[in-house]
């Protein structure tokens, strides 16, 4: 279904803060078009929640989005993506692009056959992931390692906690030890502590995300729908949070990299 709908905006929403490296992605790729970022931080972290709960909140935003007349929507978020994106696109009328961890474009630049991925406990049991891992790990070995805490610490802002440090060492130092020299970022939070898994790492490791990956297929998405150019002007994004109102305001604005309004949105359960 062809949805037309020029001046609409981008909606792209996470189950908290780490979207707005898709975000960043995007606004680089489009520059032109309007975007309204939806951080669900007051049910964060997805990573530990049945998949019925996230299902639903997936479909609330959804449905939250196509109300505010958008023309594209953006899963910014691994594991709401490998639980919830089958039956958004189901009965979504706009194109709806998700995210899928590099898996792809590690196990081809690896140099040592050995490509580490960081993700939620959900996503790497994902059946995507497996499905990844068939497809490209039969030349390389791939090594999935859950890393419980790690959103959290990114929804606090604490990006360079000695605390952050510790859980980032404790779940790198496994894959280093066994010859990886590329580190998958499999959650959208991740690419924020980049720079101290880079510390941790070494310069000889390369660090991987679907970020500008994600941003081209929704330019591709918005050309097939030939709704990619905007008639209006771009504007700052428009930011939405379900978190409490002042933390969501602090953190938000440390990752974009200045000042910004956020507007609180529960979407609560009904009934």
């Amino acid at each position: 279904m062809t949805y037309q709908n020029h001046d609409g905006a981008i909606g792209v929403f996470d189950s908290g803060v780490g979207g707005l490296s898709v975000l960043r992605a995007i606004r680089n790729e489009l520059p032109d078009e309007r975007l309204i970022y939806l951080a669900d931080s007051g049910h964060a972290p997805y990573g530990d929640r049945d998949a019925d709960f996230i299902l639903d909140r997936a479909n609330r935003i959804t449905e939250h989005f196509l109300a505010s007349g958008v023309k594209a929507i953006v899963v910014a978020c691994n594991t709401a993506s490998v639980v919830a994106i089958e039956k958004i696109r189901s009965w979504c009328p706009v194109p709806v692009v998700a995210m899928e961890p590099a898996i792809k474009p590690a196990s081809q630049s690896t140099r040592t056959g050995v490509v580490g991925v960081l993700a939620t406990t959900r996503t790497l049991s994902s059946a995507n992931v497996a499905r990844l891992c068939e497809a490209y790990g039969k030349r390389v070995r791939i090594l999935l390692r859950p890393c419980p805490g790690l959103v959290e610490q990114v929804e606090h802002g604490e990006l360079y906690s000695a605390a952050t440090r510790r859980l980032l060492t404790g779940y790198l130092s496994p894959l280093l030890t066994a010859g990886a020299d590329t580190i998958v970022l499999g959650c959208t939070h991740y690419p924020f502590l980049g720079e101290l898994i880079g510390e941790i790492a070494g310069t000889d490791v390369a660090i991987v995300d679907s970020g500008a990956a994600v941003a081209k297929q929704v330019l591709r998405r918005l050309e097939g729908s030939r709704v990619s150019t905007c008639n209006v002007p771009a504007l700052e994004p428009t930011f939405f949070s379900s978190a409490e109102p002042d933390q969501a305001r602090s953190v938000i604005s440390t990752l974009w990299g200045k000042s910004v309004e956020v507007h609180s949105l529960a979407l609560t359960h009904q009934g």
